[in-house]
Protein backbone atom coordinates (compact mmCIF):
# COMPACT_ATOMS: atom_id res chain seq x y z
CA UNK A 1 0.00 0.00 0.00
CA UNK A 2 2.17 2.21 1.06
CA UNK A 3 4.91 1.92 -2.29
CA UNK A 4 1.60 2.56 -4.24
CA UNK A 5 1.20 5.82 -2.28
CA UNK A 6 4.52 6.34 -3.20
CA UNK A 7 4.36 6.06 -7.31
CA UNK A 8 1.21 8.56 -7.46
CA UNK A 9 2.65 10.84 -5.12
CA UNK A 10 5.96 10.54 -7.95
CA UNK A 11 3.12 10.86 -11.05
CA UNK A 12 1.78 13.80 -9.44
CA UNK A 13 5.22 15.38 -8.52
CA UNK A 14 6.13 14.62 -12.47
CA UNK A 15 3.28 16.21 -13.42
CA UNK A 16 3.71 19.46 -11.18
CA UNK A 17 7.34 19.75 -12.96
CA UNK A 18 6.60 19.02 -16.62
CA UNK A 19 3.88 21.67 -15.97
CA UNK A 20 6.32 24.47 -14.28
CA UNK A 21 8.71 23.31 -17.34
CA UNK A 22 6.22 24.37 -19.99
CA UNK A 23 5.50 27.06 -18.77
CA UNK A 24 9.41 28.48 -18.36
CA UNK A 25 9.65 27.56 -22.31
CA UNK A 26 5.92 28.82 -23.24
CA UNK A 27 5.87 32.02 -25.57
CA UNK A 28 2.81 32.56 -23.34
CA UNK A 29 5.14 33.64 -20.39
CA UNK A 30 8.38 35.11 -22.54
CA UNK A 31 5.99 37.51 -24.44
CA UNK A 32 4.14 38.68 -20.69
CA UNK A 33 7.55 39.35 -19.92
CA UNK A 34 8.42 41.10 -22.89
CA UNK A 35 4.95 43.21 -22.60
CA UNK A 36 6.04 43.76 -19.00
CA UNK A 37 9.39 44.84 -19.78
CA UNK A 38 8.06 47.71 -22.69
CA UNK A 39 5.63 48.98 -19.60
CA UNK A 40 8.21 49.54 -17.04
CA UNK A 41 10.93 50.76 -19.37
CA UNK A 42 8.32 53.12 -21.20
CA UNK A 43 6.86 54.55 -17.59
CA UNK A 44 10.75 54.90 -16.55
CA UNK A 45 11.45 56.95 -19.68
CA UNK A 46 8.17 58.85 -19.36
CA UNK A 47 9.44 59.88 -15.69
CA UNK A 48 12.54 60.76 -16.40
CA UNK A 49 11.54 63.44 -19.17
CA UNK A 50 13.18 61.30 -21.99
CA UNK A 51 12.50 61.78 -25.84
CA UNK A 52 10.40 58.95 -27.38
CA UNK A 53 9.98 57.25 -24.18
CA UNK A 54 7.40 54.69 -25.70
CA UNK A 55 9.39 54.19 -29.13
CA UNK A 56 13.07 53.23 -27.01
CA UNK A 57 10.87 50.86 -24.81
CA UNK A 58 11.03 48.20 -27.38
CA UNK A 59 14.83 47.93 -27.61
CA UNK A 60 15.03 46.12 -23.82
CA UNK A 61 11.72 44.39 -24.60
CA UNK A 62 12.74 43.38 -28.44
CA UNK A 63 16.19 42.79 -27.09
CA UNK A 64 14.37 40.08 -24.21
CA UNK A 65 12.44 38.54 -26.76
CA UNK A 66 16.02 37.84 -29.21
CA UNK A 67 17.53 36.40 -26.00
CA UNK A 68 14.90 34.72 -25.30
CA UNK A 69 13.89 32.80 -28.08
CA UNK A 70 18.08 32.28 -29.27
CA UNK A 71 18.99 30.44 -26.19
CA UNK A 72 17.10 27.00 -27.33
CA UNK A 73 19.32 26.94 -30.43
CA UNK A 74 22.43 28.12 -28.56
CA UNK A 75 21.43 25.26 -25.62
CA UNK A 76 21.23 23.01 -28.59
CA UNK A 77 24.64 23.83 -30.23
CA UNK A 78 26.31 24.10 -26.76
CA UNK A 79 24.96 20.12 -25.77
CA UNK A 80 26.00 18.83 -29.17
CA UNK A 81 29.46 20.24 -29.27
CA UNK A 82 29.87 18.99 -25.12
CA UNK A 83 28.83 15.43 -26.53
CA UNK A 84 31.17 15.65 -29.12
CA UNK A 85 34.41 16.99 -26.86
CA UNK A 86 33.13 13.70 -24.13
CA UNK A 87 33.05 11.17 -27.07
CA UNK A 88 36.60 12.03 -27.69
Amino acid sequence: MNLEKEITELKARNRRVEAEKAWELSWTRAWFIALLTYVVAGIWLVAIGDTHPWAKAFVPAVGYLFSTFSLPILKREWMAKRQRVERG
